[in-house]
């Protein structure tokens, strides 16, 4: 776990804090040896030198975007498409459900390859 990470998640509102974390603990169980590093202002989540996933916290969500997500389908009211569909974002709230064993599921099929 990177310092610069865990000091962005803490400035955030505690129900943020509390999804931050899980996503941390899911992206480093779900990819082996991935890098963790706050880059561009987030944090960034590095596998074999290529962007694997982002955590961006705004004032109400916090959105998780997976990299080399080309073949994802995007999941209308769940994963959406980012630029040229090669990104795929998730935008959790405040008391959401949030099923991070599909996010999990996710991120494994679009770091496989790195």
């Amino acid at each position: 776990m990177n310092d610069d990470v865990t000091q962005y998640i803490n400035k955030t509102q505690p129900w943020q804090i509390d999804v931050c974390e899980k996503l941390r603990a899911m992206i480093d169980q779900t990819v082996p040896d991935v890098e963790e590093r706050l880059q561009y202002g987030k944090p960034h989540y590095i596998k074999n030198g290529q962007f694997a996933a982002v955590i961006a916290v705004a004032k109400a969500k916090v959105s998780f975007m997976v990299f080399n997500a080309a073949d994802i389908p995007a999941v209308k009211g769940f994963l959406r498409s980012m630029g040229n569909g090669d990104r795929k974002t998730v935008d959790i709230t405040e008391g959401q459900d949030v099923d991070y064993a599909a996010l999990a599921s996710i991120l494994g099929k679009t770091t496989a390859a790195l």
